[in-house]
């Protein structure tokens, strides 16, 4: 029989929201503990349209998608916002690429995009309070510390859910 933290920590949402670079970013990220780790779902609206790499500046998309060890969203510089939601989350001090918080990149189809994927990097409980962030453009899952991927354009707290 499951204890009562257990039942309680069973499943998490973030509610994203866009910043002043992208303000029509709206979606949630569910996290909910499974048969030998947890399944992340995202579903988000409002994503900017993929624009390939020009004039020496990275593409706008796929866009890097992760879970940062902050617990705030504060926009604070609205040319640089979210830098309170800390760096990616890291908890076994792994190189880029292997971090915990390392999610798949979201592809913008029409503006919208919805994934799931399993992890056994991390419990429901152990991501609550950290921030989800979506990124301007691809994280190329190599270049440290953060994987070269721009600007964060939405951010979301991760807060504990009762399971409907």
């Amino acid at each position: 029989m499951q204890g009562v933290e257990e039942v309680a920590d069973s499943m998490a949402v973030a509610f994203l929201q866009g910043g002043p670079l992208a303000p029509d970013i709206h979606g949630t990220v569910t996290f909910r503990n499974v048969q030998g780790g947890t399944k992340v779902t995202v579903e988000v609206r409002g994503l900017p349209n993929y624009q390939p790499a020009a004039n020496g500046k990275l593409p706008v998309g796929p866009h890097g998608f992760h879970l940062h060890e902050g617990g705030s969203c504060r926009i604070g510089d609205p040319d640089n916002p979210f830098m309170a939601a800390g760096g990616h989350w890291n908890p076994d001090n792994q190189a880029h690429g292997n971090h915990a918080g390392d999610f798949p990149v979201l592809f913008s189809n029409r503006g919208f995009a919805f994934m799931s994927f399993f992890t056994d990097r991390f419990t429901v409980s152990d991501v609550i309070g950290k921030t989800v962030i979506i990124h301007e453009n691809p994280d190329d899952y190599q270049t440290q510390p953060a994987g070269n991927s721009g600007r964060r354009l939405a951010c979301g707290v991760v807060r504990r859910c009762r399971e409907s």
